[in-house]
């Protein structure tokens, strides 16, 4: 069983892209793209303040007919992050993504952030957990020496 520390050290790109609460959504979503990413951190200084999403702006700015332009990332972001430690197994992730709905879940230890890990970062990793397994098993039928 895999946990978030393996899964950080395997990521190519450990930087966590970050934006202040005071900004305009029009300049997250623009780091998105730029990032080619689905959702941000919100930080006051090294605190966690929320989480945006690309769904977030879809939901309350673009839907509702308000400006992404005028609008504060802090009017729409998730304040109540739930976040998880290195030692976390990537199934702890996956049972609070999928009983909490989430994408992404920020990394802490001994209160500070240390990573971002995606639902697509555990999916990779847990298909590169089983191949392993697989080709264990299938060494073993054959009886060959790993």
């Amino acid at each position: 069983m895999q946990t978030v520390a393996h899964i950080l050290r395997s990521k190519s790109n450990q930087t966590v892209c970050r934006i202040a609460p005071t900004a305009p959504v029009l300049d997250a979503l623009k780091l998105l793209a730029e990032k080619g990413i689905g959702a941000l951190l919100v930080m006051e200084g090294e605190q966690i303040a929320g989480i945006v999403s690309e769904r977030d702006y879809t939901r309350k700015v673009e839907f509702i007919g308000r400006s992404a332009s005028t609008t504060l990332v802090s009017d729409i972001m998730t304040s109540s992050v739930i976040c998880v430690g290195p030692e976390h197994s990537n199934e702890q992730c996956m049972a609070l993504m999928t009983e909490n709905r989430l994408r992404h879940l920020p990394v802490v230890e001994n209160g500070k952030l240390i990573g971002l890990i995606s639902i697509g970062d555990l999916v990779k990793d847990i298909i590169s957990e089983q191949k392993f397994t697989i080709q264990q098993l299938e060494h073993y039928i054959h009886g060959e020496r790993v």
